[in-house]
């Protein structure tokens, strides 16, 4: 019989120790969808079964199940991304992939480096700026949707490649 969670024969990583966490989004076709707070080192794996594992049917065949997560980023299951947007942090390039745009800190990135984001130009890139300013440090990713021009579709585009 496989693994809990509806991953036959995949088992969540074992000997991850890291006193460190990390905070992840797990959405789409899963039993449990929400926030998860793993130890740092953990993989795409450990964040499905954090989840319950995917829902019956869903096929995980697009996802990289052995990358390594990274702190505030989101991880879609089972659910088709609009045409012309990035992957799911879950099936999202890896940093030795050239066509990546490069990981940013919302709390931290300049202008410039915001507007290397998919989907984020100069106007978008100082509204975030300017909220940061206004508002303090983001708390988590999803906390972009409260930023003018970011809606769910800019925040599926530049999830994958932010941080906090």
């Amino acid at each position: 019989m496989g693994a809990p969670g509806g991953l036959p024969g995949v088992a969540p990583t074992a000997g991850v120790t890291p006193t460190a966490r990390i905070v992840v989004d797990v959405a789409g076709r899963v039993r449990r969808p929400g926030i998860a707070t793993l130890p740092a080192g953990s993989r795409v794996v450990d964040a499905l079964h954090a989840a319950g594992g995917a829902r019956h049917g869903v096929h995980l065949g697009s996802l990289n199940l052995a990358r390594v997560l990274t702190d505030g980023e989101q991880i879609l299951v089972g659910i088709a991304t609009p045409p012309g947007v990035a992957a799911s942090a879950a099936s999202a390039p890896t940093s030795g992939s050239a066509s990546a745009p490069p990981m940013v800190n919302i709390n931290s990135g300049s202008q410039t480096e915001l507007e290397e984001l998919p989907g984020v130009g100069p106007v978008t890139a100082q509204a975030i700026v300017a909220y940061r300013s206004e508002n303090g440090a983001f708390t988590s990713v999803e906390q972009l949707l409260e930023v003018s021009g970011i809606g769910d579709a800019t925040l599926a585009k530049i999830a994958p490649f932010v941080t906090l």
